[in-house]
């Protein structure tokens, strides 16, 4: 096995229970994500999917130069970063990764190298609960053992790392967020959690991926006024006909100061999509109308947000 070397800064000492023990970093455009067997790597990098990271778990270390130049091609230019799970699979891990570290480092590539651990009684209770085997334990060894000797033969990778995140107290979501926390900052103002809002027509059915659901029905309805029946709700005219109202317009603004406030709350606890759903009677009218005015409040509030006009060429 070879003795992991490298010239990159050296890490700060410790390590913090789902925090990371580096200063903060501007950018990662290349993360290694690694560990111990059952701390929590999958969960990580489905974390790293969510915020638009190109991400590859299972990748042989000598893959890694490969895959971390495939982010200069034009096809990939819309993702933030690649995150690439690694782990002891493979035959010659360590030496394979210090190879991949060390191609990367002769072309300019610095990769940030995050490895999760976490308590043996902890490992061994999470695979008790899954039922699934260590990959070590392929070797004929039982759990603890495969454990101990995994720990002991990551222990230059770990070393190595620029973040160890200790998972042992961690649950699923408080990992989420973590990571959210760090990284979310990758993408400039926008928050980790994404809102996909939608317009909907109540004859037609609520959306069945819909988080959050709001009757307009109440609203004044531009389909009885003649002239604006046939126009639709991002019509100037009919928008203008739904919020003249003073009441209509103070609902608007208890709703928008709702959904802010919501959406905060379930990003502080690890959301990372939210659906919601306005609905009139054939969403054509008040229900989009009022899904513009929300998704231009949530974007002013730096939220990644994406509109569907559901019933719009329906009714």
């Amino acid at each position: 096995m070879k003795v992991l070397k490298s010239s990159r800064p050296a890490r700060a000492s410790g390590s913090a229970s789902c925090q990371s023990t580096a200063p903060e970093q501007a950018s990662a455009q290349v993360c290694i994500v690694t560990g111990l067997s059952g701390a929590g790597k999958s969960t990580a990098l489905q974390v790293f999917e969510d915020l638009y990271y190109f991400t590859v778990d299972g990748l042989p270390a000598s893959l890694a130069l490969e895959m971390a130049n495939m982010m200069k091609l034009h096809p990939m230019a819309h993702f933030k970063g690649i995150a690439l799970g690694m782990d002891m699979r493979q035959s010659d891990f360590l030496g394979e990764i210090n190879d991949a570290l060390s191609a990367m480092s002769h072309q300019g590539i610095r990769p940030l190298l995050i490895f999760l651990e976490a308590k043996t009684q902890e490992i061994i209770r999470r695979y008790a609960t899954t039922r699934r085997p260590h990959p070590l334990e392929r070797k004929g060894l039982g759990l603890e053992a495969a454990l101990v000797l995994e720990r002991d033969s990551l222990k230059p990778l770990r070393d190595l790392a620029d973040i160890v995140i200790d998972t042992t107290r961690c649950s699923v979501h408080d990992l989420r967020r973590s990571i959210q926390k760090r990284w979310s900052g990758n993408q400039g103002k926008l928050r980790a959690v994404r809102v996909n809002v939608i317009s909907f027509g109540f004859k037609y059915g609520v959306p069945r991926e819909a988080d959050i659901v709001f009757d307009l029905r109440f609203l004044p309805n531009p389909n009885f006024v003649e002239e604006l029946r046939p126009l639709c709700g991002k019509d100037k005219a009919v928008s203008d006909y739904i919020f003249a109202a003073e009441k209509v317009v103070e609902f608007r603004r208890r709703l928008i100061d709702l959904l802010c406030f919501m959406l905060s709350m379930m990003e502080a606890e690890g959301r990372y999509r939210v659906a919601v759903a306005v609905g009139c009677t054939g969403g054509r009218h008040r229900s989009v109308a009022m899904a513009e005015e929300i998704v231009q409040a949530l974007r002013q509030a730096d939220y990644p947000v994406s509109l569907e006009h559901r019933h719009l060429e329906l009714d």
